[in-house]
């Protein structure tokens, strides 16, 4: 599911750099569910109403901090 949305987000990254220009936005189910300031504001906010393992936060930063994935589950975190 995580490698869908990092999908979504590869195949869509000049378009949400555009909308969304150095905010985190939450992915689920190759959709845009949320964005926010930071990595931080994103994971807390969505963890409230998404279940870990869902969903997947990215910065469009329209740089090559932007191909790093951050995949997170109720076990672990890591980075892709």
């Amino acid at each position: 599911m995580c490698e869908d949305n990092y999908g979504y987000f590869t195949e869509h990254l000049d378009e949400l750099v555009a909308q969304y220009p150095e905010q985190f936005v939450v992915i689920k189910n190759r959709a845009v569910i949320g964005s926010y300031g930071s990595f931080d504001e994103a994971y807390q906010e969505t963890v409230k109403t998404e279940p870990l393992g869902t969903f997947l936060i990215q910065q469009c930063a329209g740089d090559s901090r932007t191909y790093t994935a951050y995949f997170a589950n109720h076990n672990a975190a890591f980075a892709r």
